[in-house]
């Protein structure tokens, strides 16, 4: 199934049970739920068909909080993706195991289930396959999948898990699955621009209104930032690489063409408020940071290679167009993450 039609059976079917879902399980943080006692099950006893969606996201869930995959048992998926930070982290790179800083800016776990790649450089094509990168990473988790899947394998309650999730012991393609699993719950969609888009005209500022026509038109945003989650899921080289200070070659780095260097996955701009650091590499600290660099690339890097055509001049906005653009992205932000935005002023 592609993107568009996951988004739109999403549209039909309504996002209330799998987000709630994922609300409370986010919330829980380690508390177990009683994911086997109380499942109905066959006559053979095991578990009922329509039981294992739940068993798989719960089993995710546990995983994803888990710091027994990382090879100190310090770090979990959640250390670095804080469900209190959407998601995300607050620092410009995260630490992995024994204090190790990872390469790049942590993004947003939420609303992933429709992307079409993961990572700021696109090396993973699924969220299965995403979910054992960072197990492996030495930057990261630091622990070998072999290592991974025997620990789990020796617990007797993951192996439980496993068998009653999957029909067997933990594998690399089981692993994957059970956090996608867990990750495909977290969806954000109940912010102030969300219900204006649904009917509601007071649900936004007057700010927010002529930002978001700044958005589509003289801000280009929309050019790159499309969609119900405000992203192409393309890779764009926005002037951030200049082969010496800035020299993470991004997309080059993987498909080894030197036409991809400094190309990054166009990320979504649901919560981005909430959710700074910004870039790939975390250098700029606020919003306005952003946008300010937007409207004149050249000034902040000026030796930039490769950067995109449509960036090849500066916007021209002024300070209240750059005021407006910016209480637009801030009516992104789902309800949930609203004190966080107290927080920032």
């Amino acid at each position: 199934m592609d993107a568009a039609a996951l988004r739109t059976r999403r549209r039909r079917r309504g996002h209330g049970p799998r987000l709630l879902l994922g609300l409370a399980l986010a919330a829980a943080g380690l508390a177990a739920l009683p994911w086997l006692a109380g499942a109905a099950a066959t006559a053979t006893g095991a578990p009922a068909a329509a039981d294992l969606p739940a068993l798989r996201v719960e089993l995710g869930r546990r995983l994803f909080f888990d710091p027994l995959l990382s090879s100190d048992r310090s770090t979990s998926c959640a250390s670095c993706h804080r469900p209190e930070r959407a998601f995300a982290d607050d620092v410009p790179v995260s630490a992995g195991v024994g204090g190790r800083l990872g390469r790049r800016n942590t993004p947003s776990v939420l609303n992933v289930a429709a992307r079409t790649s993961m990572f700021w450089d696109g090396r993973a094509e699924t969220l299965e396959e995403q979910a054992i990168f960072p197990i492996e990473n030495p930057l990261e988790m630091d622990l070998p999948l072999e290592q991974a899947l025997a620990r789990l394998n020796a617990d007797p309650s993951y192996r439980a898990a496993f068998e009653a999730a999957y029909g067997g012991p933990a594998t690399a393609r089981s692993l994957g699955r059970a956090l996608a699993a867990y990750q495909k719950t977290l969806e954000s969609g109940d912010s102030p621009y969300d219900r204006y888009a649904r009917g509601d005209d007071g649900a936004i500022s007057e700010a927010a209104r002529r930002g978001r026509l700044l958005f589509i038109g003289k801000g280009k945003c929309a050019d790159c930032h499309s969609g119900e989650d405000f992203t192409s899921d393309r890779f764009r080289n926005i002037g951030l690489y200049d082969g010496a200070g800035l020299a993470d070659r991004g997309r080059g780095e993987v498909t080894g063409n030197p036409a991809d260097d400094g190309q990054f996955k166009v990320p979504s701009l649901r919560n981005v408020a909430v959710t700074a650091p910004y870039m790939h590499n975390g250098m700029f600290a606020t919003l306005r940071e952003v946008l300010e660099y937007y409207n004149d690339p050249d000034r902040v890097v000026p030796g930039a290679h490769g950067r995109d055509a449509s960036m090849s001049g500066p916007l021209g906005l002024d300070a209240q167009e750059l005021d407006d653009l910016e209480a637009f992205l801030v009516s992104l932000t789902d309800a949930r993450y609203a004190p966080l935005l107290e927080a920032r002023r």
